[in-house]
């Protein structure tokens, strides 16, 4: 005779907190603190004049570098810096722009489409609104909260690949995904930090806290670093850096943007 089936508990499931910090709450403020006195102006690296110009550029940084878009967009937006001459100008034209760029049909035929539908949904503004956005051709969450930070100035995050490298080997948000690590850092980053901790993260992982081979050396927040095989535990000195012109080094272009 078969034992009868325990019946299921009323209780609900316990579920655990995540941690969503290696560092403590202290530790985070100090990192932040630093980041703000090196970068008290952080800037991104895509040129652009209006917010319509700086969607563009980040959709076509899909999989490609800042200087790679920029040596495109440079002649493109000098005839086509709205969403009527982008349009009038034609799919074939734009590609002939962009074709320096990873992917550049389908990006070419992506910018036309939201074009469009920013003539058509939107009296030709960008929208200053995520789901908005996220409505458009070839624009997923990460562009949006590029366009949303950087044009708007909302307090958004978009985790490429340098900030989900950070975030992970630094220990600042731990997590298996983009999502993870976006939604860690929202909870632990301090109001006062988050309108430019996207700019601070991306900036750090690129010319310092590279991919194949971190700068321990130079980096500033070294000491607070749980990375266990960083080269170097003293953080180096805080020298201002007025704009993204004058950084630390090569940067690593190591799977640039994406989405």
């Amino acid at each position: 005779m078969s034992k009868s089936a325990k019946p299921e508990s009323s209780k609900p499931k316990k579920v655990t907190r995540r941690r969503w910090s290696r560092l403590k709450k202290a530790e985070i403020v100090d990192l932040f603190e630093r980041f703000s006195k090196q970068r008290p102006d952080p800037r991104g690296e895509l040129d652009y004049s209006n917010a319509y110009t700086l969607l563009v550029a980040v959709v076509l940084s899909a999989q490609a570098t800042d200087v790679g878009v920029n040596k495109a967009t440079g002649p493109l937006f000098a005839i086509a810096d709205t969403p009527e001459k982008m349009v009038a100008l034609g799919e074939e034209k734009v590609r002939d722009y962009i074709k320096t760029i990873g992917l550049y049909r389908n990006k070419a035929k992506n910018v036309i489409l939201l074009s469009q539908k920013l003539i058509d949904e939107y009296c030709s503004e960008v929208p200053a609104d995520r789901d908005a956005l996220v409505g458009l051709p070839g624009v997923g969450r990460k562009t949006a909260n590029v366009v949303l930070n950087i044009f708007f100035g909302q307090s958004t995050i978009a985790v490429d690949t340098h900030i989900f490298r950070l975030s992970n080997r630094v220990g600042l948000a731990p997590g298996k995904n983009v999502d993870d690590v976006e939604l860690a850092l929202d909870k632990i980053i301090p109001k006062e930090f988050k309108r430019h901790s996207h700019h601070w993260l991306i900036l750090h992982g690129r010319y310092v806290c590279k991919a194949r081979k971190p700068d321990c050396k130079k980096c500033i927040i070294a000491d607070l670093c749980t990375f266990k095989d960083k080269t170097y535990s003293v953080p180096a000195p805080i020298v201002e850096l007025d704009s993204y012109e004058n950084q630390q080094g090569q940067p690593d272009n190591t799977g640039e943007f994406t989405g």
